[in-house]
């Protein structure tokens, strides 16, 4: 019977995880369609699109990891992924500047303020 209960858990644990990528993608996908409007990007650059939703995924799993720590409720945690997939690089550099304020790490990394100037986002 253990196995079973096992393999549920795993089936679950694998669904979950769809879920966040799915949305955090979908709210990097909504972030690449404002910057096609708004004439940053265009919609046949496939190559950017792949990358926003990659930098997405990765975001909202962090998103995810991070409200699953701190036991938020899933409906707060599912809006937190969707957006910080939305924000996307941007989340991941406020993230790495709490880190670096509240444990004192060294930040030699100057691409913040170059990425916030030609991404816009």
């Amino acid at each position: 019977m253990q196995e079973k209960a096992s393999f549920f858990t795993s089936i679950a644990d694998l669904l979950t995880y769809i879920w966040v990528f799915g949305l955090a993608m979908l709210g990097g996908a909504a972030s690449f369609v404002r910057r096609v409007r708004s004439g940053e990007a265009k919609y046949s650059n496939i190559v950017e699109l792949v990358g926003e939703l990659v930098i997405s995924a990765f975001a909202g799993l962090v998103t995810f990891f991070l409200c699953h720590s701190a036991g938020f409720d899933e409906m707060l945690t599912a809006a937190f992924i969707a957006i910080s997939g939305h924000m996307g690089t941007r989340i991941i550099f406020m993230l790495e500047g709490v880190l670096v304020r509240r444990f004192g790490f060294e930040n030699e990394c100057d691409i913040t303020l170059k990425e916030d100037k030609n991404h816009g986002d």
